[in-house]
């Protein structure tokens, strides 16, 4: 059902795949290891300096997406094709990096797979690094095409880590 509970159409259908979806549901899916594996394969849980790691990463992951979230507003979407009505955004934390929200997931994964000390959880964790990179250049391939400023963006803002990559 979409937001009016209506049933989705076969063509609302295929204007998710064509949007990304199939990035959303890969995403999905690896966040969903990250989260069991944690719980199947808990480690010793008895290293404060990996805790403390864990807290970091839990805590700045959580506010680079609530900073992300909230320039974004009703403008925020799972998929990675921008929809007509969209609007580049360039202010805020848009400003240090162009994908605050794959940072941010990435490292609240790393911080939640550090609490449990899971190497199975972690290693689903850093997976999401590459991945995010993937879908990444693919959104910015689309970007691209509906903004001609977004190559103006991209040279001066960096993609993951400000002032670094």
């Amino acid at each position: 059902m979409n937001a009016e509970g209506q049933t989705a159409s076969p063509a609302s259908a295929g204007s998710f795949l064509r949007r990304g979806g199939l990035w959303v549901l890969g995403q999905a899916g690896l966040m969903l290891a990250v989260f069991a594996l944690a719980f199947v394969f808990p480690g010793d849980r008895r290293r404060p300096a990996v805790m403390v790691c864990a807290v970091i990463f839990l805590v700045a992951g959580g506010l680079g997406g609530i900073a992300g979230a909230v320039v974004l507003g009703g403008g925020l979407t799972p998929l990675p094709k921008p929809s007509g009505k969209a609007k580049l955004v360039r202010h805020g934390i848009y400003g240090l990096m162009r994908h605050p929200l794959y940072t941010s997931v990435f490292l609240a994964s790393v911080g939640w797979a550090l609490i449990w000390q899971s190497g199975p959880a972690l290693l689903s964790a850093l997976i999401l690094g590459p991945f995010f990179d993937a879908k990444a250049r693919r959104e910015e391939r689309w970007l691209r095409e509906k903004f001609p400023e977004y190559a103006d963006y991209a040279r001066r803002v960096r993609r993951f880590i400000p002032w670094v990559y």
